[in-house]
């Protein structure tokens, strides 16, 4: 486990709020999730409140946040006011990590597709899978080899982030069965959005997932260099 950061807990607004509304597919995964974060967050110091309460993102209470981490969300979560308090989140600085079905969420409002930089199409059955890590320096992959093996539900998608994201890691289609997206099968990713920072994995559908120190480390280094803490 990394050591605590203190400049992390001692900025202003350093805390993490975990997002997990579901109005679609509901993984059985969210408790593993949060459990998870609120773990790392204790043990490298930094806050963790976690909600399914969308009233909780209003521009008074998301000034609190370092970052809020979308967790396996689906389907239409926010309102109108809520999603214009959430761009405006974002565009004064703030961090944005979207797990798995963070990207099968909010089809109808665009601006949230920028930011997740995709959007889910399908996947095949959950099995092992070879992945190839582009960044050795990223905090989210930092301590990661060149490659990692782990087992997934593996997202296909709709179109290619690549052309304004910075990939991490791509799945290589030829270790599993049923890969659609073809031979750049990008995994996660990150980027600067509209004032504020974005980090997507689109790991994290097994509650096992949330127990692997690789995939767990992978998380913590998302929310690092999403809070700008990294």
């Amino acid at each position: 486990m990394p050591a605590p950061s203190p400049s992390f807990a001692a900025a202003p607004g350093h805390a993490v709020l975990v997002f997990s509304r579901t109005t679609g597919y509901r993984h059985e995964s969210i408790p593993a999730a949060v459990g998870a974060i609120q773990e790392l967050g204790a043990a490298v110091g930094f806050g963790v409140h976690a909600t399914e309460d969308a009233g909780a993102l209003t521009a008074r209470n998301l000034a609190r946040y370092a970052v809020v981490v979308w967790a396996l969300t689906s389907g239409d979560v926010l309102d109108d006011d809520q999603r214009a308090a959430f761009e405006g989140y974002v565009g004064a600085g703030g961090g944005y990590v979207g797990i798995h079905s963070a990207t099968d969420t909010e089809y109808g409002w665009p601006w949230y597709g920028g930011l997740a930089g995709a959007r889910f199409r399908s996947h095949p059955v959950p099995q092992a899978a070879m992945l190839q890590v582009e960044d050795l320096s990223h905090p989210a992959t930092a301590h990661l080899g060149s490659t990692w093996t782990r087992t997934d539900e593996w997202y296909d998608w709709r179109s290619n982030p690549r052309p304004s994201v910075k990939v991490l890691v791509t799945v290589d289609e030829s270790s599993y069965d049923g890969g659609r997206t073809g031979g750049d099968h990008r995994i996660a990713w990150c980027h600067e959005y509209a004032g504020g920072r974005s980090f997507v994995t689109g790991m994290g559908h097994t509650e096992e997932s949330y127990t692997e120190p690789e995939f767990r480390a992978h998380v913590l280094g998302g929310i690092r260099w999403a809070a700008r803490r990294s």
